[in-house]
């Protein structure tokens, strides 16, 4: 994969659209195909805890035992955002990341080094895509590569919780239930 490009590929729930997170080019391109508002930031998928960990300034002693719980899974973190990273990585919040068990996620992940885009392969505020054969036409026509696991298992998207050092907040519920993560943090 190279700056600019975009690939369409199978994560543990839905088809998500991965691209190099530090080319701005690349980033305008996935909020042009989606219709994505701007403001909305981008989640990514590591190859790993440690390259996850990475994105963030800070990584409070939860957002270890939520990984140890939950990664590789549909659990996305938000963490205190790192210095440098692109505007459309970053909300409120910090970066969201989490390492995904789907084994071509994974390999696309390892085989580029270091994080990657992790958005929904759908037009904003559609549906997400577990079938590749419902891709939108501008998506299928625009991107090139699309690395097909049939239909995938959809259910919930990843659950989206922010945590810093006051604790945890529920961002989006999803495939991991809120009893679930407080239990793990207890």
């Amino acid at each position: 994969m190279h700056a600019g490009d975009l690939v369409i590929f199978p994560t543990e729930t839905f088809y998500g659209i991965a691209a190099d997170p530090e080319s701005s080019v690349a980033l305008e391109q996935i909020f042009a195909l989606k219709g994505r508002e701007r403001g909305k930031p981008i989640a990514l998928i590591a190859p790993d805890t440690a390259s996850a960990f990475a994105l963030a300034a800070a990584v409070p002693a939860l957002a270890h035992r939520l990984a140890a719980a939950f990664w590789p899974g549909p659990l996305t973190i938000i963490l205190p955002a790192r210095p440098g990273l692109h505007e459309a990585l970053v909300g409120p919040g910090g970066v969201g990341v989490r390492v995904s068990p789907h084994p071509m996620a994974q390999a696309l992940a390892a085989g580029f080094g270091r994080p990657l885009t992790a958005t929904s392969a759908n037009l904003s505020g559609a549906p997400p895509i577990a079938d590749p054969r419902m891709l939108e036409r501008p998506l299928r026509d625009r991107i090139k590569v699309i690395l097909e696991d049939g239909v995938l298992a959809g259910g919930a998207p990843s659950t989206i919780v922010e945590v810093a050092n006051e604790g945890l907040r529920l961002i989006r519920p999803g495939a991991i239930d809120e009893a679930a993560l407080r239990e793990a943090i207890a």
